[in-house]
């Protein structure tokens, strides 16, 4: 048996970054799963990213 064949016939484990729907969805699914709740850096916005990395320096 090929190794993605072995993969499917274990229990689903999911870490699900980002939109909390996806999380709630696959709980009620009675799936095993965990939810970080994360967001790019400064919205995503490239100027404020830049100003954060010079204060890094």
């Amino acid at each position: 048996m090929n190794k993605i064949n072995q993969l499917f016939q274990q229990d689903l484990k999911v870490i699900n970054i980002g939109l909390e729907s996806f999380y709630r969805d696959l709980k009620e699914q009675k799936t095993k799963v965990i939810h970080v709740n994360w967001r790019p850096t400064a919205g995503g916005n490239k100027r404020l990213i830049a100003l954060l990395a010079q204060l890094k320096k």
